[in-house]
């Protein structure tokens, strides 16, 4: 199935219920129709750029309808939509553009310069469009101005549950972001077996802060589109601001990870928002703390709460804790082992397979710790550009590089990570990306990051660094040399020195040792 279907279906069954709230006032107020008829002029606009099947467009911006009426215009043309990292500077940019070669360009205001400043995009063959109006637009089309003078695109798309759809970019285990395959599949399997339809008689009001370039923004809002929901959408997470709008907007259900719930609790207005509406909460992206979820479940006690578990490589969530293990009462046994299941990542999902595999790809008996492994059509085709599609075994397992074990009752609990990435707020953070630009610092030989818990971010970007001999350098001056390369979330929050780091007899950093010598603050 298309995922255009999810917007075509939603829009004959409520076309007048608005699809998005979005702008500072939440004045921006499309209804479902409006939503489809301005994705269908965009694709227009894009088929006389020359889009077409197979075709790249990216975008770059905050959070707005404009992911979704580009996306959904990709979808018509049977193109390629490929979100780009708002945060990332302009190397990083620059080489998910270089990887994925768009034919058109779309942009915020304050990323268009950023975007012309990257070494691979051709202004005479790349298209561009401003998604705000600019005095001097240099070469870029206005987006507002060409949607209303097109006409709606009277073609249809001819890809299935196997065609790309999506190329979203994700730190992994080496130091640059992958482009992850998404199908069309990769979306519908997961919304039509978790999302119920839109229902003309039943609205549900979606508050989405998470990134649109986050898979987790992306797959609500495709369950959003599919149920027929009106998604009020941040432009980035504030606290203050997120609970004006639930308040305001009479929000029933918000997605979010561990760093935002905390935030809000901590928030010295918090008691000051009706927050009355809410009746359930996805959290997910980064590992939960048993101190944040338990004191969620006291300041939020007519809330359900829903521990969503995946990652960019899966589409979308595999595993889930459901509201009902969430719920701290009952007998003193069945309260001991729901606070034991708080420390989970839940069960499995209907249409995916999810096992505890050891090294020779055999499956583990209960409570016996390997990697966890899945396997289903939501899962991605591979990495773009790359033939070997290693990730993905004969079988069609993904190895997602998280080690666990299942319990007894089917319960799959974290214990590590088999590619040390770092997840920081829920962004993903690759320590080899962190080591190479330190190292690219004249002063600096070489350099091993590390993840450190922390209840506020789920985890800190930790440096230890050797420097040359005769150099110097300080703390804060590596710190900034890592903020003006990489996107700020990535820099490292605390910077050691030492005169060697551990290695083993092949010369290889031992990574665990470094974290046990220098994982404290």
């Amino acid at each position: 199935m298309n995922t255009f279907e999810l917007l075509e279906i939603a829009c004959a069954i409520v076309p007048d219920r608005p699809a998005f709230v979005a702008g500072e006032h939440g004045q921006i107020k499309p209804d479902f129709a409006t939503f489809r008829d301005r994705a269908s002029r965009l694709a227009t606009v894009l088929a006389n750029m020359g889009v077409g099947r197979g075709d790249r467009v990216a975008l770059m911006d905050i959070n707005s309808p404009a992911h979704a009426e580009t996306y959904f215009a990709c979808a018509m043309l049977d193109a390629i939509y490929v979100p780009v990292n708002f945060r990332s500077r302009t190397a990083e940019a620059n080489h998910m553009l270089e990887r994925t070669s768009p034919s058109v360009i779309l942009a915020g205001e304050r990323y268009m310069e950023l975007i012309d400043s990257c070494e691979c995009v051709d202004r005479n063959k790349t298209g561009r469009i401003a998604l705000e109006s600019v005095a001097n637009p240099d070469g870029w089309t206005d987006y507002e101005a060409t949607i209303k003078a097109a006409d709606p695109y009277l073609g249809y798309p001819s890809g299935d549950d196997d065609d790309t759809t999506m190329i979203m970019f994700t730190s992994g285990s080496t130091s640059a972001p992958k482009g992850v395959t998404l199908t069309h599949g990769s979306f519908t399997s997961f919304v039509m077996d978790n999302v119920p339809p839109a229902d003309p008689d039943a609205n549900e009001c979606n508050l989405l802060t998470v990134p649109l370039y986050h898979i987790a923004g992306v797959q609500s809002m495709m369950a959003g589109v599919w149920g027929g929901r009106t998604l009020v959408l941040q432009q980035q997470f504030e606290p203050e601001g997120w609970m004006e709008l639930v308040q305001r907007e009479n929000v029933n259900r918000a997605m979010m990870v561990p760093t935002m719930l905390k935030t809000l609790m901590d928030h010295p207005k918090f008691s000051e928002f009706d927050l009355s509406s809410l009746d359930v909460i996805t959290y997910g992206a980064a590992a939960m703390p048993e101190s944040v979820i338990l004191e969620a479940i006291e300041k939020f006690p007519d809330v359900k709460f829903i521990n969503a578990f995946g990652q960019t490589e899966t589409a979308a969530t595999i595993t889930m804790l459901p509201p009902e293990d969430h719920d701290l009462t009952g007998t003193p046994e069945d309260i001991a082992k729901k606070r034991t299941r708080l420390r989970s990542i839940g069960v499995p999902l209907d249409g995916v397979e999810v096992l505890i595999m050891n090294e020779e790809g055999e499956e583990l008996p209960d409570n016996e710790k390997g990697e966890i492994v899945a396997r289903g059509k939501r899962l991605m085709k591979g990495y773009w550009g790359d033939d070997t599609n290693k990730a993905l075994n004969s079988e069609g397992w993904l190895h997602t590089g998280d080690l666990g074990y299942r319990d007894e009752d089917g319960y799959i609990f974290l214990t590590g990570r088999a590619r040390e990435i770092i997840k920081r707020g829920g962004e993903m953070i690759s320590p080899e990306e962190v080591e190479e630009t330190l190292e690219r610092h004249g002063a600096v030989r070489e350099a091993s990051v590390i993840g450190v818990p922390d209840t506020t971010w789920g985890e800190l970007v930790h440096a230890v660094v050797v420097i040359e001999d005769g150099s110097s350098a300080s703390e804060a001056e590596l710190i900034e040399h890592t903020r003006k390369a990489l996107a700020s979330y990535k820099k490292p929050e605390k910077i050691y020195f030492t005169d060697e780091l551990p290695r083993n007899a092949l010369g290889k950093v031992i990574r665990p040792r470094v974290k046990e010598q220098f994982g404290g603050d």
